[in-house]
């Protein structure tokens, strides 16, 4: 198997690095000291005691019993990264990214957020590291997800609201990445997702790739093989690359869901995969949502997690390859499916996590007793409150 990225940040046809000559010097800075960070059995071994102390790892395996029962066919497992510390698998990359910026001596990070849960997890992790914060959010977003800006101003971080576009995680990386132009000397970019320049995608990967790696020796602890289905939403897409990576030479089938928001057929969706075409966006060539053009589209979904037009470029090159499967899920279908799992196992997750129950709840009944599946769980739903309100306060 030929392993990925190469030399020049490429997942065959995607990634890479198209950036201001500026960022050029700084990229390179960067991706130094996380090879040698990363060959460091010190550094390494930090890493994985905050992870452990700080951060509560290893998140449970859950057998989801009443929803397996209630479904019928194949055997359900959560892997629960909405018990991580703030509530989502973010802040498994925020503690390796601050480590590595201590390390290169920065004390300044920035970040940006979609739902806000990377922005939490950054000015989480700049309190615990003593770091100054500044978090990019689009004033959308802001809107959608009240109480984590508040959690992200009660640690310290300073919230700056962006306006431009549709408000959005798309405006919020465009600011981000241009403060970082004009502050890369002194300030550390903290991206939340596989998506960004070489070595960004590699590094998140890296940092995620402990919830696979954790999957594999529980699954094979309690069932003795591997799952046969293992389903994740895709937005950016750290949550599904951490969980896919060890697995990518396995047997288990591979899922990833994006966000059809109001339909494939209408402009009203965020599937890059399903809907988009290869091109250039926030520094790597990877498959985004752009009209005929070249100018890239706004994205649409109920999550603010979900609505970027752009994916990893891994994720661009397992698609082309078909080593992994990705599928679209509707607002009203993650609706229904965060629903249901909040209703049988008393779990609230989060609307992007839904996007990946929803579809794993489509294929479960058409599976055997004795087949598996494992759907990461990637946050919490506390954030989403507001929204669930909204859509679905008369139904319960």
């Amino acid at each position: 198997m030929q392993v990925f990225p190469d030399l020049k940040g490429r997942y065959g046809d995607f990634g890479g690095k198209y950036v201001p000559e500026t960022l050029m010097g700084p990229l390179q800075e960067l991706e130094e000291a996380l090879d040698q960070a990363m060959a460091d059995p010190a550094f390494l071994e930090e890493y994985h005691h905050v992870l452990k102390e700080y951060a509560g790892r290893p998140t449970s395996l859950s057998y989801a019993d009443k929803l397996t029962g209630h479904l019928g066919g194949a055997k359900i497992y959560l892997k629960r990264e909405d018990l991580n510390h703030t509530g989502a698998h973010k802040l498994n990359n925020a503690i390796g990214q601050a480590l590595l910026a201590k390390r290169m001596g920065k004390e300044k990070i920035i970040a940006e957020t979609g739902a806000g849960q990377h922005g939490v997890a950054s000015a989480t992790v700049a309190a615990k590291f003593g770091l100054q914060c500044i978090v990019f959010m689009g004033e959308e977003d802001i809107r959608r997800q009240e109480l984590n800006v508040f959690r992200m101003k009660l640690l310290g971080a300073e919230v700056v609201s962006v306006s431009s576009g549709n408000g959005t995680l798309k405006d919020a990386t465009n600011e981000a990445i241009r403060y970082w132009v004009a502050n890369c000397e002194d300030h550390f970019y903290l991206i939340g997702s596989v998506v960004g320049p070489h070595p960004y995608p590699r590094m998140v990967r890296d940092f995620q790739r402990i919830i696979g790696d954790e999957s594999k020796r529980q699954f094979l602890e309690v069932e003795k093989e591997l799952p046969d289905r293992i389903f994740a939403c895709v937005g950016g897409g750290s949550n599904a690359m951490g969980m896919f990576y060890p697995f990518l030479e396995d047997t288990s089938e591979l899922i990833g869901v994006e966000a059809a928001g109001k339909g494939t057929d209408t402009p009203e969706h965020a599937a890059t995969l399903s809907k988009g075409t290869p091109g250039v966006i926030h520094g790597s060539m990877t498959y985004l949502m752009q009209d005929e053009n070249g100018q890239i589209t706004e994205p649409y979904s109920i999550s603010a997690g979900l609505d970027y037009p752009g994916i990893g470029p891994e994720h661009a090159h397992l698609f082309q390859t078909k080593q992994v499967r990705y599928e679209a899920i509707t607002d009203k279908e993650a609706l229904e499916a965060l629903k249901l799992l909040t209703q049988t196992e008393g779990i609230i997750p989060a609307i992007e996590s839904a996007h990946a129950l929803a579809q794993a709840f489509k294929e479960a009944p058409q599976m055997n007793h004795n087949e598996t599946i494992l759907i990461n769980l990637s946050g919490r739903g506390d954030k989403d409150m507001a929204t669930l309100m909204e859509h679905l306060q008369e139904e319960v």
